[in-house]
């Protein structure tokens, strides 16, 4: 029977919670780990992430999806932006410790399904900026199998304001971004990029993808607007061991929206799962 446990707080010293998913058939059998990274603005319930998890554990994996501790939600309202400061002080740095934290607290002895996980065969999935976090942290842990990349990013400098708008940014602090969806102003405090420049060499991803030495697998939509095809283009030439998979005249979201009121995947989505459920297994 498949369990789908919904909203764990890991509790951190000193830190900001974690809310943690896991999704996977409870049968006492060790099970490839799969953990998947959202993307910027997005939460681990965004959509038809839910679809997506229940698609992988009935696959065979335990399937892990969290919300980045600084993603903007909140213990008791994960969905949407209900903290606009914590959003405002989140940077790249954050999310890889975020994800370390959850990797080494589901692969620990003390976690109460430790038994339902073989943790020696670790999968991350990155999303859009979430692609970036999962290819750097590929590069550097030692105890990852596979990496994927799902519209993933190839560059956070260029992503950064130029010129007199990021003199701008440095003189008021804050710059915002408007979200079409909630149409919330969601700020950016300038210690992101701080945070950035401290970290320019490990938080390049071009030097992340050269340095994989594992099985490296990139999807990307032929007509994705808000990470340039090039990008996917981009990570695999870095890569030449890497897999490329291109959806035609799929988007971002690779037909997704939220709310997603539909019981199925879209065709689109539906096939990125189905390739990377593939190329887990190969």
């Amino acid at each position: 029977m498949m369990q789908k446990l919904i909203n764990n707080i890991v509790t951190r010293k000193g830190d900001k919670n974690i809310l943690v998913d896991y999704f996977f058939t409870k049968n006492g059998q060790p099970k490839p780990l799969v953990v998947f990274c959202h993307g910027y603005k997005g939460f681990k319930d965004w959509g038809a992430w839910n679809l997506v998890a229940e698609a992988f554990a009935k696959a065979g994996f335990f399937f892990v999806k969290f919300n980045f501790s600084h993603n903007g939600g909140t213990m008791e309202q994960p969905i949407d932006f209900p903290d606009l400061k914590a959003f405002g002080e989140n940077n790249y740095t954050k999310e890889l410790n975020d994800l370390e934290f959850v990797l080494d607290f589901v692969t620990h002895t003390d976690f109460p399904f430790s038994s339902e996980i073989n943790s020696q065969q670790i999968s991350l999935i990155g999303h859009s900026r979430g692609g970036g976090i999962v290819t750097i942290k590929a590069a550097e842990a030692s105890n990852i199998s596979n990496v994927i990349s799902w519209a993933g990013v190839s560059d956070y400098a260029s992503r950064f304001p130029q010129g007199e708008d990021l003199k701008k940014w440095k003189e008021t602090g804050v710059y915002y971004v408007i979200n079409g969806r909630t149409k919330q102003e969601m700020p950016h405090y300038y210690q992101f990029f701080e945070d950035f420049q401290e970290n320019t060499i490990r938080l390049n991803i071009e030097r992340a993808a050269k340095k994989l030495q594992i099985p490296h697998l990139i999807i990307h939509g032929t007509t994705d607007v808000a990470v340039s095809l090039e990008e996917a283009k981009n990570l695999h030439q870095w890569n030449p061991k890497s897999t490329l998979h291109l959806i035609e005249n799929a988007n971002h979201v690779f037909g997704a929206r939220h709310p997603w009121k539909e019981t199925a995947l879209p065709t689109d989505l539906a096939e990125v799962v189905q390739t990377t459920i593939e190329f887990i297994k190969a």
